[in-house]
């Protein structure tokens, strides 16, 4: 099979034609694949994942729009806001540190503005002023769409959304602060990404619910089938003793013993009758009890039919 392959892809590709084709070997890591075919649970769980790419799409659009409202705020609120830092007053190029971590400021003159919350310099060794890439190399800001919408992203994420909320404090103030994080972390963090597992969990359950219903289908028909067998050797006995209850040879003993066996069984029949329809009406509280009339009078009547065709051919 794999030289066919090979001589096929010779015909189709040129000769002088330079591709490596031994790049197509990777497509090999696409054969434990195959395990998916004999686990029946990995079918279920890949079967909801592939019928909830619908849903997350619309999920997934949900989101964007959130952030898309989120970042324009951001950009209304901290556009520019965490490019202000400590200058040293000795050097202009010179950022002095809180610590390890370069820290935004807040820029004021007048000392009694200060908002809580707000870092300022120390007018004796520093001066806040604009001049500052930005956390993260610049990419953290609410400079424009792109990168406001970025750093929202990071904050439903919840990957260093408090770092992101300490920078703004730093350079606004802690105030009114919360007002713009606290909805961003509860609507796009706690209810719009949890939706996703909502809908991974729902097609989940369908899918396996189907697969259940697919098995008690499968059941029932069995049984089904079995009682259909079941009923139709039960005819054939009930024929065979007809046949031999009108032969000639057939002894006054073992017509009484025929006899005798259908009244038994329709005995035995009548009673079974009224005892599933007692189990049906107490099922609400006691729960069904399965009975199956047919195998019960299957063995007496194999049984006896046995007994009968053998004592029919010694007779013979």
């Amino acid at each position: 099979m794999s030289s066919r392959f090979s001589r096929c892809i010779t015909f189709i590709v040129p000769q002088d034609l330079d591709v490596d084709l031994r790049t197509l070997r990777a497509i090999r890591v696409l054969r434990p694949l195959k395990l998916v075919s004999g686990i029946p649970s990995l079918q279920v769980v890949l079967k909801s994942i592939i019928k909830a790419m619908a849903p997350l799409l619309q999920i997934g659009l949900l989101v964007l729009f959130a952030i898309v409202i989120f970042a324009i705020i951001g950009l209304e609120f901290y556009s520019g806001a965490l490019h202000k830092t400590c200058f040293s007053i000795v050097d202009r190029y010179e950022i002095v540190t809180e610590g390890d971590q370069t820290t935004p400021c807040y820029m004021t003159h007048d000392p009694d503005k200060i908002p809580s919350g707000a870092y300022t310099c120390d007018p004796n060794e520093a001066q806040c002023d604009e001049g500052w890439i930005g956390p993260n190399f610049g990419i953290t800001s609410f400079d424009n769409i792109f990168f406001a919408m970025l750093t929202v992203f990071q904050c439903i994420t919840m990957e260093g959304w408090t770092a992101i909320l300490y920078w703004t404090n730093d350079a606004l103030g802690s105030n009114f602060n919360w007002i713009y994080f606290v909805p961003l972390i509860i609507l796009g963090s706690f209810f719009m990404l949890n939706l996703v597992l909502g809908v991974l969990s729902g097609e989940f359950a369908k899918e396996r619910e189907r697969v259940e219903n697919r098995q008690t289908f499968l059941k029932i028909r069995r049984q089904q089938q079995l009682e259909k067998e079941l009923n139709g050797y039960v005819e054939w006995i009930c024929k065979a003793e007809e046949v031999i209850l009108a032969e000639e040879r057939t002894t006054l003993e073992e017509k009484l013993h025929i006899i005798e066996a259908r009244k038994r069984t329709a005995k035995r029949k009548k009673k079974n009758t009224h005892n599933k329809s007692t189990d049906e009406e107490e099922e609400d509280e006691d729960g069904s009890k399965d009975s199956d009339p047919v195998g019960e009078l299957r063995i007496p009547r194999v049984s006896l039919f046995l007994f009968t065709f053998s004592g029919w051919q010694e007779t013979i």
